[in-house]
């Protein structure tokens, strides 16, 4: 072992913090990360009276599909 190697492995480089607590930091990021996610859910919905009489215009727009028409035929 050169005098290097030795002197860098007797170095200790002690944590601001138990190791217990970076786990726990990552996992409340991903929980409000995940309310922020969940609170966006349906949002259209919400809004549909708005986009009422501009999605009846589209939907009579030619070649327009419907849910209810299922996939145009791709010549099978």
């Amino acid at each position: 072992m050169t005098h290097l190697t030795a002197v860098l492995a007797e170095t200790h480089v002690e944590l601001p913090m138990p190791t217990w607590a970076y786990g726990a930091i990552a996992l409340a990021i991903f929980f409000v990360l995940a309310i922020v996610i969940w609170s966006y859910r349906d949002v259209a919905n919400r809004h549909s009276h708005k986009a009422g009489p501009g999605a009846a215009a589209h939907a009579a727009a030619p070649g327009a599909t419907h849910h209810g028409d299922g996939h145009p035929s791709q010549g099978h």
